[in-house]
């Protein structure tokens, strides 16, 4: 896996928790010799956007980054009001249909939790590691994706 780049999208709405995601995943990346860009958004509501851009740039040839895979970190906790539950399902199923549309090798590690507790458990490293997870499943989709020659190998 050494020799490929791979994107990191991380929205940094809940700083804290965000930083255990991204820990997560840049050492399952750097076990494997990936290398890696980060780009940070407001919120999870962006992530599938600035895939989108990337995508575009490499359609249009207007940046030499090539990605063979992303990886999509950030949080929602339910609030009061209706809000999380319209950008967690928005997010999730625009993150879907980027990954099918675009045949993308993309691990999600966008957490949509009901309490905090409940995002610090799946966030921590020594916890659920989410953001590993989220990094390991990129690599494995990439891996699948060479197996079936869309890309070389």
């Amino acid at each position: 896996m050494a020799g490929m780049s791979i994107l990191i999208v991380e929205a940094r709405f809940y700083n804290d928790i965000s930083d255990h995601l991204i820990h997560g995943a840049v050492q399952e990346l750097a076990a494997v010799g990936a290398g890696y860009k980060r780009v940070i958004v407001p919120g999870i509501y962006e992530i599938p956007a600035a895939i989108r851009y990337a995508v575009r740039a490499m359609e249009l040839r207007a940046t030499d980054e090539r990605y063979s895979g992303y990886v999509a970190l950030g949080c929602a906790i339910q609030g009061e009001t209706d809000h999380y539950e319209h950008i967690s399902s928005s997010t999730m199923r625009t993150l879907h249909d980027l990954t099918i549309q675009y045949t993308l090798a993309l691990g999600n590690g966008v957490l949509t939790c009901r309490t905090e507790e409940q995002a610090w458990e799946r966030a921590r490293v020594d916890g659920r590691n989410f953001g590993g997870q989220a990094a390991r499943a990129c690599l494995r989709m990439i891996e699948i994706k060479r197996e079936l020659r869309l890309i070389p190998k």
